[in-house]
């Protein structure tokens, strides 16, 4: 299989982050609703705090209109009860104008004193449809007037939506220095492509095979070079890991064992970005799976029965998915975005089976994202068996 060249090729590390279910996305039988684990301020901070204590490096907050809570607000209100895991907020382009989304930025950087990383969607508002080539040509513009905003003296911009001229960027300016926050994208279209390459730093996929997953790889690794530049990729996925393979998979069963198909087809199609193609794939994954819904004998696609966007999950023991994660590792992976459920659980699983025995590192300081006194070496947990 083709690796695909990195900016940390010669990293013996990944970024291994964890998932906090702001939009109401936690169940202990996957598509039953559980009031103890509905998308609250106090659930969402536990399972971050339940993060950073298990040793995870980052901790994405996705962004939702329908369900759950504001990204930004609940990163700020976990800025006083964590001190060393990154935040990776959601932000959806054209929601704020973009120099406000600057300054707001920045102040959350300075609040988490550089812990702070961004995943840009480029999704439709309430009451919008709009053209998919329009929205990356939206967060195209967005995302320069950020990188204006943290690198230069003035924003000078003049696109399609937006028009700035002498716009001092004082207010703007992040904690971390070299170009602000790290910035994370995930889209399958030749546009989403075209804006990861030319601006962004992360190119974040849903679980597929590993040739699908590659395909992609060199497909943006394409377009970064033509605006030479390269990218580091990173993989969302969920996770059920257990003593046994046979322990891990009866795990899988119980947590679809009550799901209503309909139920499940009406939650995939409340999130946004349902019509999209990535979820288009994700749906094509589970149709070319086994009659138990493997497409790889370790990729369960059963959690997409009943979720929009990441819908499969690495199933197996502990050295099964310790041999997953570094066969993603080898081909050029150095993010790992992963959840389960209920998340905290799960999160215990991981943290306590696996994590210990994975070299770790945070991808803002392997890119310089931060101040010249803080440390900009890769930290490992452990050593891998």
């Amino acid at each position: 299989m083709t690796v695909v060249p990195v900016t940390s090729a010669d990293l013996d590390a990944a970024e291994v982050s964890w998932f906090s279910a702001l939009c109401s996305d936690d169940y202990a039988y996957l598509g039953v609703p559980d009031g103890s684990l509905r998308s609250s301020f106090e659930h969402c901070s536990a399972i971050v705090k339940k993060a950073e204590a298990l040793g995870f490096r980052n901790i994405l907050c996705p962004s939702s209109y329908q369900v759950g809570q504001d990204t930004l607000s609940f990163v700020a209100g976990c800025t006083p009860l964590t001190d060393r895991i990154n935040f990776l907020a959601a932000v959806r382009c054209g929601e704020m104008q973009p120099i406000m989304l600057a300054r707001t930025v920045a102040t959350l950087d300075h609040m988490l004193k550089g812990r702070l990383t961004l995943n840009i969607i480029s999704s439709d508002f309430p009451g919008e449809k709009a053209d998919s080539a329009f929205r990356y040509r939206r967060s195209h513009e967005v995302v320069e007037i950020l990188r204006q905003a943290w690198t230069r003296e003035t924003i000078d911009f003049e696109g399609e939506v937006y028009h700035f001229k002498g716009v001092p960027t004082d207010p703007a300016r992040p904690y971390q220095q070299n170009g602000g926050p790290l910035l994370y994208f995930g889209g399958y279209s030749p546009d989403a492509l075209e804006l990861c390459g030319a601006q962004c730093d992360v190119y974040l996929m849903w679980p597929e095979t590993k040739e699908e997953l590659a395909g992609r790889m060199r497909a943006v690794n394409e377009r970064a070079a033509a605006h030479g530049r390269t990218l580091d990729y990173g993989l969302r996925v969920h996770m059920i890991v257990r003593d046994t393979e046979k322990e891990a998979r009866e795990y899988a069963e119980h947590l679809v064992s009550r799901l209503d198909d309909e139920y499940g087809r009406l939650i995939r199609e409340r999130a946004h970005d349902s019509t999209s193609l990535g979820v288009a794939h994700q749906a094509r994954a589970r149709e070319l799976a086994d009659q138990y819904g493997y497409i790889e004998p370790h990729l369960w696609t059963g959690i997409g029965r009943a979720r929009s966007g990441c819908g499969a999950a690495l199933v197996g023991s502990t050295d099964q998915i310790l041999t997953e994660l570094e066969a993603y590792r080898k081909m050029g992976i150095r993010a790992f975005i992963l959840s389960g459920y209920p998340h905290l659980d799960e999160a215990e699983h991981f943290g306590t089976k696996v994590l210990p025995q994975l070299r770790t590192c945070s991808l803002p300081h392997v890119y310089g994202r931060v101040p010249a006194q803080t440390p900009a070496t890769p930290l490992g947990n452990g050593e891998r068996r």
